[in-house]
């Protein structure tokens, strides 16, 4: 990651982990939360055909606040995230408020976490979007100089997104 890089996910985050952790804990949830596994392979083919990607990874174990904390950690920088610019479904937010659990420390399976040069951003954005595992694609934030990673929240506030201590949905593969 580089200082006034865009940070980009290919969609919904926490999907898979609530999806998990609903149906662990008996939540009677319907249809309306559903796994993300999905192979990423075209999908970050297109984004790379797009434009220049300065650092991506899988928003795994730990989730995208793990996920963000080691890019920045490894390249010694610090990130600022935009809450309502999250893309976050209806469901998962409410099973994770009823779980008591923060949706961005939550296993993704189908999701990427990408840093982007500005002038490249819209470029991989619209080729995310243009493939169905990125038709929710979001910049959510701007990579600065620093070393904490920081949300700006949508009541005006600030906090940090630690990197977790554990893992609330036990290894399952």
């Amino acid at each position: 990651l580089q200082p006034g890089d865009a940070i980009i996910v290919n969609g919904t985050l926490g999907d898979h982990g609530l999806t998990i952790m609903a149906e662990r804990a008996g939540l009677s949830l319907g249809s309306q939360l559903k796994s993300d596994v999905a192979p990423l392979w075209n999908l970050v083919a297109g984004a790379l055909a797009a434009g220049d990607i300065h650092a991506m990874k899988d928003p795994t174990r730990g989730g995208f606040a793990s996920a963000i904390n080691e890019m920045a950690r490894k390249s010694r920088v610090g990130v600022r995230i935009r809450e309502e610019l999250i893309p976050l479904k209806k469901s998962v937010r409410s099973a994770s408020e009823m779980l008591g659990i923060d949706p961005l420390q939550v296993a993704n399976e189908g999701k990427v976490v990408m840093g982007v040069p500005p002038g490249e951003a819209d470029a991989v954005l619209s080729a995310l979007r243009s493939h169905p595992l990125g038709a929710d694609a979001a910049i959510i934030g701007t990579v600065t100089e620093g070393s904490r990673v920081v949300m700006a929240t949508a009541a005006g506030g600030e906090r940090f997104i630690e990197t977790p201590l554990g893992d609330p949905v036990p290894r399952v593969c």
